[in-house]
């Protein structure tokens, strides 16, 4: 038998969940509404205010990874890093995207180099080898969108497309998981989603997406509203990704940078994947000069 005493404590607690998780919601929802204004208008100007805005979250998320990883802002991964993510910004800004995307992978492999020289015995090439993910990481985060928005007659569309299905992605499953519930996505990386939260985010991307792309004109919406679905497959699969770098660290959040989501990490996981191959999409089809047409226009 449960004494009064402990079904006291048992709804104080669930009282105090509920209390936290109103808290936190309230939080997150102040933040996109701060924020979201910002980023939109300096994605609306474009160009080298736009540039600054991906290079300095770019190293927000490396110095947040180094911190995850090494317990301290290590030197030897955090300044060649640094300066690798700077010199692929001031290439794009110059319109060289295949020099961006080369001194990424030299940054990359000088840092491996560094962790691996720095370390000893078995593990350092494991050492080595998270440091330089970091920087092909952070990097995700300049690369995909920068070179996306460059496009001069594409390139605003297109990350108007991509905010729009990620976000929604997000919104969407975060909204349907905590209203419908149900069986967990996958247990063993993250215990708070589900496969409702999951097939709504989807949902809603794809109506997003497909919302945007038919309010600017974009033609063959099939095929955009495939390019919808799989980005939001992409977003919700870098949200996982995130969380089994977090859980191999034993982490919870990554920093504590934005209220109610966390770090840079935390908010940007889902996006940066999806940008990167959105632009790699683009970039397949049209070229780096023009991977936005590339995205869009079929």
């Amino acid at each position: 038998m449960i004494e009064p005493d402990q079904r006291d404590s048992s709804r104080g607690a669930e009282a105090g969940s509920r209390e936290s998780r109103a808290h936190n919601l309230a939080l997150r929802v102040a933040s996109a509404a701060v924020l979201g204004p910002a980023v939109l208008a300096l994605t609306y100007i474009g160009g080298w205010p736009f540039l600054a805005l991906c290079f300095l979250g770019a190293v927000g998320i490396l110095y947040e990874w180094t911190l995850l990883i090494a317990g301290v802002v290590e030197p030897r991964i955090f300044l060649p890093g640094a300066i690798g993510l700077l010199a692929a910004a001031l290439f794009v800004g110059a319109a060289l995207p295949n020099a961006a995307l080369g001194v990424t992978v030299v940054s990359a492999g000088a840092v491996a180099l560094l962790s691996a020289a720095a370390g000893g015995g078995a593990g350092r090439l494991r050492a080595a080898s998270w440091a330089a993910n970091g920087v092909i990481y952070s990097a995700a985060a300049l690369l995909g969108s920068a070179l996306l928005r460059r496009d001069p007659e594409w390139g605003l569309s297109a990350i108007l497309f991509l905010f729009a299905t990620v976000w929604a992605t997000d919104i969407f499953a975060f909204g349907c998981g905590r209203v419908l519930g149900g069986p967990l996505l996958s247990p063993s990386i993250s215990p708070k989603k589900t496969w409702s939260g999951a097939i709504g985010g989807l949902a809603g991307g794809v109506a997003a997406g497909l919302g945007v792309a038919y309010t600017i004109g974009v033609g063959k919406l099939g095929i955009i509203g495939a390019m919808a679905l799989l980005l939001s497959v992409l977003a919700q699969a870098g949200d996982l990704l995130e969380s089994a770098i977090k859980r191999r660290f034993g982490a919870k959040d990554t920093g504590a940078l934005i209220p109610g989501h966390g770090g840079l990490m935390d908010r940007l996981d889902g996006f940066l994947v999806a940008a990167l191959v959105a632009f790699v999409i683009g970039a397949i089809r049209d070229g780096t000069a023009a991977p936005a047409r590339g995205l869009l226009v079929w």
